[in-house]
């Protein structure tokens, strides 16, 4: 697995405001009980009035809080008013926005302006802004690598802010900068730089990183930067598909299918190659959405294998040739790449 330009931001659960609004959300609730039931819609208009008095009365958490309720309620235009009004006083407010502008959710995208709001965060002194640091040097990272909001693209100031943010593999460091320097020096091929690629893709697997335990199943399976190993490639493989790595579930189908275990690649092909939203499922599982494709277009062709040879399910050719086409649409290159493996009889 190579690193691709699609990276996301980092995000950070903001568990105490969570909690805030959880429990204004219950107050409300119960206070409303006895009268009427609340209808979801009901509820959050409460909440959202309990915020603005707050603001009111001068309670300056309150705007973070309330333009974190609009985030999570996917109102990003209000949410971004919030937190631009409080982004000089409120670090979690400066963090929110340089992301909402960096990637344009919500209202304009400006990369320049993010990226110094970016560097402001990164570059303050005060403590109330050190559960940020690693995020947002991971954001800087990835501003570097993709080109946008700095002077040049940099990939050698892409894999310095990545470091940093990685901060040896502490679990509190980015455990998505972790992996996405194991994705960095994925691309060169050389020894040297596959080990590197091997160790942390480990670090940020240990510490519950979804696409790298996908990748560390790929690597034990060829025997990329590690020596080849199927029974650990499988293990990894498993547990990350159980967790919702497509890229995963793809290489876990191709295993199936090269042991002969037909039934059960035909059984978790079926389920993958029917998948649609590959935005959604990166949202849902952090991975990157040009992998998920890659995985959804590995079980379209073993699922049409499966049904063209009539292993592990029903032979029917003509429903072959839709998931051929479907693997096609996903990713071109991994489809040429199995028919090829396919006519030299690999496959």
């Amino acid at each position: 697995m190579q690193l691709t330009k699609d990276l996301g931001a980092e995000r950070i659960h903001f568990y105490k405001e969570q909690k805030i609004l959880s429990d204004i959300a219950r107050e409300a609730r119960d206070h409303a009980r006895g009268y009427s039931t609340l209808t979801e819609e009901a509820l959050f208009e409460k909440v959202e009035g309990i915020l603005v008095e707050k603001i009111k009365n001068g309670d300056q958490r309150a705007y973070f809080q309330l333009g974190l309720l609009f985030f999570e309620q996917g109102d990003f235009s209000k949410a971004r008013i919030y937190f631009m009004r409080s982004k000089d006083f409120d670090f979690q407010s400066l963090y929110q926005l340089s992301v909402m502008m960096y990637d344009g959710i919500g209202g304009v995208q400006n990369t320049e302006e993010a990226v110094e709001l970016m560097m402001k965060l990164s570059n303050s002194p005060s403590r109330h802004s050190k559960h940020l640091l690693s995020a947002v040097r991971y954001n800087i990272g990835r501003s570097y690598f993709q080109g946008y909001g700095v002077k040049r693209q940099s990939d050698s100031e892409a894999e310095r802010w990545w470091l940093l943010a990685a901060d040896d593999g502490n679990p509190l460091g980015s455990i998505k900068a972790q992996g996405t320097l194991g994705l960095f020096y994925s691309r060169s091929g050389g020894t040297v730089e596959l080990n590197k690629a091997f160790f942390w893709h480990s670090e940020a697997c240990g510490n519950g990183n979804l696409e790298s335990q996908g990748a560390l199943g790929v690597m034990y399976l060829y025997g990329v930067g590690v020596k080849a190993d199927s029974d650990a490639a499988y293990i990894c493989l498993r547990d990350a598909s159980d967790r919702g790595n497509v890229y995963a579930m793809g290489n876990l189908i191709s295993l199936f299918y090269q042991r002969k275990l037909y039934t059960k690649a035909a059984d978790l092909a079926s389920k993958v190659a029917v998948l649609n939203d590959i935005d959604l499922i990166a949202r849902e599982t952090d991975c990157l959405p040009g992998y998920i494709s890659k995985g959804v277009s590995m079980a379209c062709f073993f699922f049409a294998r499966c049904l063209y040879r009539g292993l592990g399910v029903k032979q029917d050719p003509m429903r072959a040739k839709e998931f051929y086409s479907r693997s096609y649409r996903f990713d071109s290159d991994v489809c040429a790449r199995l028919q090829n493996l396919t006519q030299h009889g690999v496959i």
